[in-house]
């Protein structure tokens, strides 16, 4: 068996699309309106749309699971992501562990928790 895709549920496609593309450099690779599948497996759906299939209420800002990034000069992608999307809404700043490793976390425009964590914890 195999892992093929991560889905996560958004408000606006077109939004979430660019977000992941000017973030993290994900781009479309199939893209069937409400249904849109990026780079590295992460597939976007209309929350909508998945709200009306399951026949369940999808809770924006849950903290269920998140979606995690490594980057190598965390401080770059920090001022990024502020200079893009300065009204973002950060779980934590720009945080450095007793182990070494230096993590971010913030909620994309719908509400999906992201962490981004430099690679090495030395």
């Amino acid at each position: 068996m195999k892992l093929k895709n991560i889905l996560i549920t958004v408000d606006d496609i077109e939004e979430a699309k660019k977000f992941y593309h000017d973030l993290f450099g994900l781009d479309v690779l199939l893209d069937s309106d409400d249904n849109v599948i990026l780079m590295e497996g992460l597939v976007l759906q209309e929350r909508k749309m998945w709200g009306n299939f399951l026949q369940q209420e999808i809770i924006p800002e849950n903290n269920a699971c998140e979606l995690y990034f490594e980057e190598r000069d965390i401080e770059a992608f920090a001022q990024k992501l502020k200079e893009l999307y300065p009204s973002i809404h950060y779980l934590n700043l720009l945080t450095t562990y007793s182990w070494g490793q230096k993590v971010l976390r913030f909620y994309d425009p719908s509400g999906n928790l992201i962490e981004v964590g430099t690679p090495n914890f030395s």
